[in-house]
């Protein structure tokens, strides 16, 4: 049953309902909690620290960009704007980020230092003004801006818009020849709104238990 009011963050109790309501209506994710068992709710805190570990897991596997988010954040003690900024675009490289992720990084730390993205605002923000306001910071595109705003703001009806992971989960979900377009998962989720960030993190937990990986 819909929220009477919208749900403006996803919080243990919100993903127990929300993974209760998918289960009831489509059997394919049914099974996957079956198997699996209830995602984790996966949070992150908000700010930039988070933002900057969005932008390094962009493109490499998960325990990839974790070990050089790991590394970043022992060589500064604390990922802030003026840290980041202080280290540099070279030192960056030496700690293991490529040229475009180190750029990406300190014109995220200049834009939030400046006042320029207010992740305050961005905070409070309707899902769409969000995602624009992050988009306009170069370094992040839809799939970063959506997995902080699924992740560390938890909206529960966002859809990481090209998710490697979630479209092969939702290739074997459905049984699919191939595995989806972008716009064809968009139209696909549809049917799980208001809870898609629910269902992403189902997807994402069927896929790393094993259960979602490769062709039926």
């Amino acid at each position: 049953m819909p929220e009477k009011e919208p749900l403006r963050r996803l919080d243990t109790g919100s993903l127990r309902r929300g993974v209760a309501h998918l289960v009831r209506a489509d059997p394919d994710l049914g099974g996957v909690v079956r198997r699996n068992g209830s995602p984790p709710l996966w949070a992150r805190r908000p700010g930039i620290a988070t933002l900057v570990r969005i932008i390094l897991e962009q493109q490499v596997s998960l325990a990839s960009g974790q070990a050089i988010f790991h590394r970043l954040e022992n060589h500064l003690g604390e990922v802030t704007p003026e840290a980041i900024i202080i280290c540099g675009a070279s030192d960056l490289r030496r700690l293991g980020l490529t040229r475009q992720k180190a750029a990406y990084c300190v014109a995220v730390a200049e834009q939030v230092r400046a006042g320029e993205l207010n992740l305050r605002r961005v905070a409070r923000a309707p899902v769409m003004t969000a995602r624009q306001e992050l988009q306009r910071v170069k370094g992040i595109g839809p799939w970063t801006a959506d997995v902080y705003l699924l992740m560390a703001l938890r909206r529960p009806d966002v859809w990481p818009t090209g998710d490697v992971a979630l479209l092969n989960s939702l290739q074997h979900l459905r049984g699919l020849p191939r595995r989806p377009t972008v716009e064809e998962a968009a139209e696909e989720t549809l049917r799980w709104a208001p809870w898609r960030a629910v269902a992403a993190r189902i997807l994402w937990h069927g896929y790393l238990s094993g259960d979602l990986r490769g062709k039926r």
